[in-house]
């Protein structure tokens, strides 16, 4: 069997669009039809050569989606085949087989436990989590990465209590999450913090209290005359902004949860006396979710509507045009493109 795929052929180049020979199934792996892949900031750095040297190209790509288990492996137990999955690289219950090589015309193509950039992919067991069928699949593919991750962020690493203060510091995919979040848990305020105004804006119609424009103004000063700050959650990568997270913090219980990915190569320098003041800095894998148990919750969140995924939904691009989508989210023209493998 063969399935058109996007390739990674080269960093810093275009992905190659063709058609891969899917191989016979591993022992607890699962053969899906991706319906829809997101794309966020990972893939960026990956395709720009922003994580280091790559030594597995050319490889695959994609690491949520969402999408229906045609085949599966020996051994496999938690999906079925016509089952309805989120496609996620948070690891859950199962196998955990860690990837399979694609035959191209003659040469090989990595891919890791999960990849979702072609329109079938061979998926480890723990990489899927079943959803209602009825649940719609462009809204089960935001929760394979950003959303759980924004969410995750505050309920499960933060755990905020009710009229808590709280900051996000980039109010991207995962910082609108997390703001959010940081609604549905009650926090007051909520602080929303980043250079582009027009994120500003959305941020608020989220459930931000108030916003600050760490262009025009010091975030930890005015961040320090609107409360004593219980929270701060770092979603935009930028270590200036983990230092400024950390600093905003109140003195004894003050807790900064860094979940940004930093460029390959940077660095992060604190002054030690932050840490003496009482104050924690916490790093998350993705949210600490569960997937089993955290992602049925939040597709309970999102049909209750009270987590509303309407910023997320409006950039749709095609398999063929994904570059496209690579390159808008580079550029900020969009939160969270998805791929719809039908178009």
């Amino acid at each position: 069997m063969h399935t058109a795929a996007a390739i990674l052929v080269e960093t810093n180049k275009p992905l190659v669009i063709d058609e891969i020979e899917i191989p016979k199934l591993k022992s607890g792996q699962v053969l899906v039809k991706i319906d829809y892949s997101g794309v966020c900031h990972t893939q960026l750095l990956e395709a720009f050569g922003k994580r280091g040297d790559d030594p597995y190209l050319p490889h695959l790509l994609g690491h949520e989606g969402s999408g229906e288990v045609l085949e599966i492996g020996t051994d496999v137990t938690k999906v079925k085949v016509g089952d309805h999955v989120i496609l996620s690289w948070m690891k859950g219950s199962g196998a955990n087989v860690m990837g399979t090589v694609y035959n191209w015309k003659g040469k090989s193509v990595n891919s890791g436990a999960i990849t979702t950039f072609s329109k079938h992919s061979v998926i480890s067991e723990n990489r899927c989590t079943v959803i209602p069928k009825e649940f719609p699949k462009d809204k089960a593919a935001l929760l394979g990465c950003a959303v759980p991750t924004g969410l995750g962020a505050v309920f499960n690493t933060a755990k905020p209590i009710p009229n808590q203060s709280i900051a996000v510091f980039g109010c991207g995919g995962i910082g609108l999450c997390a703001i959010q979040a940081a609604a549905i848990s009650e926090c007051n305020p909520i602080i929303a913090i980043d250079i582009n105004p027009e994120k500003l804006n959305q941020a608020k119609q989220y459930g931000a209290t108030h916003l600050i424009n760490a262009t025009q103004v010091d975030p930890v000063k005015q961040i320090n005359e609107i409360c004593s700050l219980d929270f701060a959650i770092e979603a935009s990568g930028s270590p200036l902004a983990m230092k400024q997270a950390l600093e905003s913090v109140k003195n004894q219980g003050g807790s900064a949860v860094i979940v940004g990915n930093a460029h390959h190569g940077k660095t992060l320098n604190l002054d030690p006396k932050q840490f003496n003041l009482g104050k924690k800095l916490i790093g998350t894998w993705g949210g600490d979710n569960i997937p089993d148990y955290h992602f049925p919750r939040y597709c309970k969140l999102i049909e209750q509507k009270s987590f509303n995924t309407t910023p997320f939904l409006g950039a749709i691009y095609s398999l063929e045009k994904i570059q496209d989508a690579l390159t808008d989210l580079h550029n900020g023209r969009c939160l969270r493109p998805l791929i719809d493998m039908s178009i």
